[in-house]
């Protein structure tokens, strides 16, 4: 068992380490890398592609420490295809064409999906699934384009997605697909998708009918899971499926029918959600195995999940939880607004709070979770109340509650976050406490000071409690909240002189001593809290001090380089075996084929490069008016987006130019003025001949907006994009003798 947890360990750590690599690798070209030039970005992103899957060749020929080889090289072998995929994104950045396109995701999915054809490895699954639904995405909503759909065009986009998704999900049910991380995606995204047509803002017409579907698709779910296939885990996202359903659905009313009796409907919805996720919960642990006259091949499949499946149903109820605190409290506190007629509005709210507060810290039989909630939405409605009538003796009162609901509760979740709102509840007394006596600027630092003492004090006390459940219960809560205030003074500025440079000294002095402690001392809880809050602090002081010094994407890769490094000698300095795992490598075991698809890969990227150098260098020069705009790209950094004045045709044409709407393509004949510029003359007739200085360019009509011609977006260095903006007035372009054209550069005049 320590081995495999070793093993386990060393594949995090390279797979976390192959990840940054990749991430500075997108970053370097994200930020267009204004000191290379065209052809050296070509050999280094084609390079690129090749070290990854020279790595990954050269790994498979290793022969110490075979499985670890082999999940590196794997991970290299998907790293070269997502380096591809930099490559193309680099190939349409330097030549400017359209900022993620979906021709981009298309031609990066098919080697994708091909990889994933011939090894089955379930990486490339996620690959493939994710760039298939960016490319449909974008195909509809591309980023550089401005493209309005109608209410059933977006419906129809929809449908599209959840029936992509359900064909998936049939699939991989069927085992005619075998990806489990498909199948919880493909799962998830129906019911989001679903969710998502539901809304009756974006879908007014068709709303009311998709809300018909979606039920319609939660309730079957439950029928498959317990009566055709049972599937604990499906259950329970199902189960998160219906009660995210029922919080939109509360949400999307309220906005509209916001009233006393409304909110008060919301209580009694928070109990029947409250009563649903107990019952069901219930029943899901009481729901065995079926009889062995009715055990199949698929059934026993689902023992494994079981204990997954507790983990999942511990998770969705955790947030079913949260929903109905969230519905409880906007309810509570939307009653007494609205009834904001009543005298002293605020007494009711923490009367109200009251009422939900003490029958829950008296009475220990009602069910935990009904408990937990019903205090939760008590305390954060009696915060609420204290803030606004702001009275000492009332914040006194609610500490007090606080502290007995704290003792009362069982369960280390509930105490946690009761212990979490007595800090806020101190602080409030705080606040009002210096409030009265001072009106510094400081006060806000005084308080989080204090806090921090005080939850300091807790911890060194808590070892003098006698050995018990409570007394975790303050060591942990204690120990996280005083880490989490220190690590809060060192954001904040000087309360006395040098007091930000004590409390910067301090806290990384103090963390990193607790580090090394707990980890001698084999605290694994108390080493990985204290390990977060470390890492956290050299993050941010990163951020706040070195981010300028050291490029982002030198960061990452270093970061990524170093992480790899200490994760293979960890795994040469540790005895680990895993006979009975597959060692060769996918590489190893497909080279013929997935040499092909390498050697296809680098044909494109070399096919394309020389087209787009062949149209810079023989194309005409032609100067166009622009008028340009400022986002980013997903991939390939900061562009700008263009709109050419030979973008709208003349009204002179808007006859003619609805002929050509049913076949999408024009073309635009181009002509200079007497400045220069060129400018929309006509559209170009079959058999049509050009006069001398006229110009021929491809378009393409997008519905009833303007003309494109694939020059829309022109990538700038990070943070330019502003200038460009505000500055470039004109687009130097190349157009060959077939009408294609490509950007070369922008000027101001």
């Amino acid at each position: 068992m320590n081995g495999m947890l070793r093993l386990n360990g060393v594949r995090t750590g390279l797979m976390l380490g192959v990840s940054l690599v990749l991430a500075g690798i997108i970053y370097f070209f994200a930020a267009n890398w204004s000191g290379l030039d065209r052809i050296e970005k070509i050999l280094i992103s084609a390079g690129l592609v090749l070290l990854f899957y020279g790595i990954s060749f050269t790994l498979t020929r290793l022969k110490a420490m075979p499985s670890v080889h082999a999940f590196l090289s794997d991970l290299f072998l998907l790293g070269g295809c997502i380096s591809f995929g930099i490559a193309v994104a680099l190939l349409n950045q330097i030549y400017n064409s359209h900022a993620d396109s979906y021709t981009l995701f298309m031609i990066w999915a098919i080697p994708a999906v091909l990889l994933t054809w011939i090894t089955r490895y379930n990486p490339f699954y996620v690959l493939s699934y994710a760039l298939i639904h960016l490319t449909l995405w974008f195909y509809f909503f591309p980023s550089s384009l401005f493209v309005v759909h109608s209410e059933e065009q977006r419906l129809g986009i929809g449908l599209l997605f959840a029936g992509i998704n359900l064909l998936l999900f049939g699939l991989t049910e069927i085992h005619r697909l075998r990806s489990v991380p498909i199948k919880f995606l493909s799962f998830i995204l129906i019911h989001v998708t679903l969710l998502i047509l539901t809304n009756s803002w974006a879908f007014e017409t068709y709303g009311i009918w998709m809300n018909i579907l979606s039920l319609a698709a939660i309730a079957f779910g439950f029928y498959y899971f317990i009566r055709v296939r049972l599937g604990r885990t499906f259950l329970t996202l199902n189960a998160l499926a219906a009660s995210a359903f029922a919080v939109f659905k509360f949400i999307e009313l309220a906005s509209r029918h916001a009233s006393i009796w409304f909110f008060f409907y919301g209580l009694v919805f928070v109990a029947i959600l409250l009563t649903f996720n107990v019952g069901f919960f219930r029943y899901l642990n009481k729901l065995g195995q079926p009889s062995r006259s009715e055990a199949t091949e698929e059934i026993t499949e689902e023992k494994p999940e079981h204990p997954n499946t507790l983990l999942t149903g511990k998770i969705v109820s955790v947030i079913v939880t949260v929903i109905g605190v969230i519905i409880g409290s906007i309810s509570l506190i939307g009653i007494v607004l609205v009834a904001s007629g009543l005298s002293d509005p605020e007494y009711v709210l923490l009367t109200l709070a009251l009422v939900f507060i003490i029958p829950m810290i008296i009475l220990p039989r009602v069910n935990t979770v009904v408990r937990y909630t019903v205090l939760t939405i008590g305390y954060i409605t009696g915060i609420a109340a204290i803030v606004w009538i702001d009275s000492l003796g009332l914040s006194l009162l609610f500490m007090a509650l606080s502290i007995a609901g704290w003792v009362r509760l069982q369960g280390s979740k509930q105490r946690f976050l009761t212990y979490a709102l007595l800090n806020l509840n101190v602080a409030i007394l705080l606040f009002q406490m210096l409030d009265t006596i001072s009106r510094s600027n400081h006060i806000s630092t005084f308080i989080i000071l204090v806090l921090t003492l005080l939850n300091a004090v807790l911890y060194a006390l808590h070892f003098s409690i006698p050995q018990s459940p409570i007394r975790q219960h303050v060591r942990t809560g204690a120990f996280f909240f005083t880490l989490l205030f220190m690590f809060w003074l060192t954001f904040l500025g000087d309360i006395f002189p040098y007091s930000y440079e004590l409390f910067n000294v301090i806290y990384f002095t103090v963390v990193t001593l607790l580090v090394f402690g707990f980890l001698r001392r084999e605290q694994s809880f108390d080493a990985g809290v204290s390990l977060v809050f470390w890492f956290a602090f050299l993050v941010y002081k990163y951020y706040d001090i070195f981010w300028s010094l050291l490029h982002k994407s030198a960061t990452l890769a270093l970061l990524g380089i170093i992480i790899i490094t200490l994760s293979y000698f960890f795994a040469r300095r540790s005895v680990i075996a895993e006979p009975n795992v597959e060692q060769s490598g996918l590489l190893r075991r497909n080279f013929v084929l997935i040499a092909i698809i390498v050697v296809l890969q680098f044909a494109y990227l070399g096919i394309y490069s020389v087209r787009s150098e062949i149209l810079l260098t023989t194309g005409t020069t032609v100067k166009l008016e622009i008028q340009p705009l400022d986002p980013r790209s997903l991939l390939q950094g900061d562009y700008v987006v263009l709109n050419y004045s030979i973008s709208s045709p003349p009204e002179s044409i808007a006859s003619e130019l609805e002929d050509y709407r049913g076949q999408r393509k024009v073309k635009v004949v181009l002509s200079p003025d007497n400045r220069g510029v060129y400018i929309f003359d006509r559209l170009l007739k079959n058999g049509e001949a050009v006069a001398e200085g006229e110009v021929v360019i491809n378009g393409k009509l997008s519905g009833w907006g303007p003309i494109r011609y694939g020059i829309e977006t022109y990538f700038v260095p990070e943070g330019t994009g502003l200038e460009v903006q505000a500055k470039a007035r004109f687009a130097s372009i190349r157009v060959n003798t077939h009408g294609d054209a490509l950007l070369e550069s922008l000027s101001y005049q």
